[in-house]
């Protein structure tokens, strides 16, 4: 699934993530790795929504983040 937003609204709704849900981003990405192990990236946005209360936007910047953090370690 494809980012609906450019990417500075990205980066400005990661910004946002610690002062509006009191967590930082590697807090977050713990989170999903040890949560269920969903691999559809909507699955895993409904979950953090669901399960965290979390609004869309942050939900999807914080999965789409993650996938860009594993993706870049599995070249390293």
């Amino acid at each position: 699934m494809s980012l609906h937003h450019s990417e500075e609204t990205h980066q400005n709704l990661l910004a946002r993530v610690p002062g509006v849900t009191g967590r930082e981003l590697p807090e977050w990405f713990r989170e999903l790795e040890e949560g269920p192990s969903f691999l559809r990236f909507d699955e895993r946005v409904t979950w953090l929504r669901d399960e965290h209360g979390l609004a869309h936007g942050h939900a999807t910047a914080i999965v789409h983040e993650h996938d860009l953090k594993r993706a870049h370690r599995s070249f390293l």
